[in-house]
């Protein structure tokens, strides 16, 4: 496991989003990551049921925003090369990317979560 400095531009893996991000402190077994890009925005629905829509509380997780900042464990941080994308230009991208993915198969699931996803859309951008 690669050990991170304060200042290290990081991919950090957390819940099930993927962000960009700065290490600002270690941690013992997490790093303090400030975002400052989103690679994958976060699964819609419930963590523990996953592709279930029935008897289930289906989540709405939003992706964390700029400069916020979260303690994701070590296993979690890999090393980022190459250039930092703006912070709203890599959110579209993500919504996008996850958009697609949803819309490819048409079932219970993916319609509850795309549904979830476009309203996060009119959240984030009006």
């Amino acid at each position: 496991m690669s050990e991170f400095p304060n200042g290290s531009i990081v991919k950090a893996h957390y819940k099930t989003g993927i962000y960009i991000g700065e290490v600002v402190e270690d941690r013992n077994r997490f790093y303090l990551v400030k975002v400052l890009a989103v690679d994958k925005h976060p699964m819609q629905g419930d963590l523990h049921n996953p592709g279930k829509t029935e008897e289930v509380f289906f989540h709405q997780r939003k992706a964390l925003s700029y400069n916020e900042k979260a303690n994701v464990q070590k296993e979690a941080v890999k090393p980022f090369e190459g250039e930092i994308p703006s912070y709203e230009d890599s959110l579209k991208e993500a919504v996008d990317a996850l958009k697609t993915k949803l819309v490819r198969r048409e079932t219970e699931f993916n319609q509850s979560a795309k549904k979830q996803l476009d309203d996060l859309e009119k959240q984030y951008f009006g």
